[in-house]
């Protein structure tokens, strides 16, 4: 891992007020010269990141590189900064989204048309333009019946498969209100998600190690983004799968089996019956994986789980800062949300420490001599996540690993 990484030069929290005093008081509320630090650093690599887009792909529509990411910042910042600009800015970029959709299998948010359709509904509603709204929800509906019958050889995972079309269903609900979407359209792809999953279980002859089993182009990913961490973090949250048995039968016992895969170091493998640690990211590794434990120790109470999400942190703090950038799929301000997660379940100012070292990492974008993203300034390769990241560490309660965290 060393060599995907460089060198965390921060010094650890040691418990003294001292150490947080110019970072956050007691109750997690910035201070207001580093409010203003993180504030200022927004406006500047906002500037860079619009000078950057001029040269963007014109028809990249999708969340994870195109327009719609864009507009989801800007979204994001009109809620944290409440500046009308910002939410001008968030219809411009969506409605150029909108203009240039796949129309292909793609159903997720983060790489189909259900991300520009989504965040389209929640810039028109906020605009006050309620027929536009009804349509990019109308429009979203459409594909329901293809998630649930897995249409085309659908997989489960985030990224392009059926959670990937919840979360666009319940970013809606989120913004609009809990049953603008009936919540019988997320258990209709749950029990279709279940049933997949014991399904590959029986394929792959694993039924006495796990209930389910999943699998993307052929590999059972264990991230957040192809796996089973980011799978089973839906299938826990509260009212998802209707039949409450299924949760406790099915789920927690192959929660169990990831718990299972844990290298010595804390961090999980890329996928199943992988023995190499190397990878520390939101998209394979401790960052992506600790969610789903968080919601394990939630849902089932047990302190293991949070024992080993713990031990994600110490993994993050000590591998995440990565030579492959800032961004959030693989850089250190999708990294930095570990400690976001940690600090919402466990109050412990720790992790709000930490999280701020990432954004000082990050506030020296480019000084590091890290690589370059194929999509420099993108949501979730580039400098639009960074930012993402910096603004929602303004309202650390408050944030949310953008595209993926409820």
């Amino acid at each position: 891992m060393e060599s995907r990484a460089l060198a965390n030069p921060y010094g650890d929290y040691d418990g003294s007020p001292a150490s947080t005093q110019m970072l956050f008081d007691s109750h997690g509320k910035m201070t207001s010269e580093f409010s203003e630090r993180l504030t200022s650093k927004i406006q500047e690599l906002l500037t860079v990141m619009e000078a950057g887009l001029k040269s963007a792909n014109p028809r990249d529509c999708i969340t994870y590189t195109g327009w719609a990411g864009i507009a989801l910042l800007y979204l994001h910042l009109h809620d944290v900064f409440q500046d009308p600009s910002f939410l001008q800015k968030a219809r411009e970029h969506v409605e150029r989204s909108l203009k240039c959709l796949t129309r292909r299998h793609d159903v997720t948010f983060l790489c189909g048309d259900a991300g520009p359709l989504a965040v389209g509904a929640v810039v028109y509603h906020r605009l006050q333009r309620p027929h536009d709204t009804d349509d990019c929800i109308n429009r979203l509906l459409q594909l329901h019946q293809a998630v649930v019958k897995g249409a085309a050889g659908l997989p489960d995972e985030l990224l392009y498969g059926r959670m990937g079309y919840i979360y666009s269903l319940v970013f809606i609900n989120q913004q609009l209100g809990q049953d603008r979407i009936p919540l019988q359209y997320i258990q209709q792809i749950s029990d279709a998600v279940l049933q997949s999953g014991e399904h590959t279980s029986r394929k792959f002859r694993m039924q006495n190690q796990t209930p389910l089993m999943h699998e993307w182009y052929g590999e059972q990913y264990v991230g957040a983004a192809h796996g089973l961490a980011g799978i089973y973090y839906y299938l826990m949250q509260p009212g998802f799968v209707g039949a409450e048995e299924q949760v406790h039968r099915l789920v927690k016992p192959s929660v169990d089996h990831v718990c299972r895969l844990k290298f010595p170091s804390g961090n999980y493998p890329t996928s199943v019956g992988d023995d190499q640690d190397l990878l520390v990211h939101w998209c394979h590794g401790s960052p992506g994986v600790i969610y789903m434990l968080l919601q394990a120790h939630k849902v089932f109470g047990a302190p293991q789980y949070l024992d080993d999400a713990l031990g994600c942190g110490e993994v993050v703090w000590r591998f995440g800062l990565l030579r492959k950038g800032y961004g959030l799929c693989h850089g250190a301000a999708g990294n930095a949300y570990t400690f976001l997660a940690l600090y919402r379940q466990t109050q412990d100012p720790k992790h709000l420490y930490r999280a701020c070292m990432f954004a000082d990492w990050c506030m020296n974008y480019g000084k590091h001599g890290c690589r370059t993203a194929d999509t420099p300034f993108s949501l979730f390769e580039g400098m639009a996540g960074t930012i993402y990241f910096l603004a929602d560490l303004l309202q650390p309660l408050k944030a949310r690993f953008p595209a993926f965290e409820l």
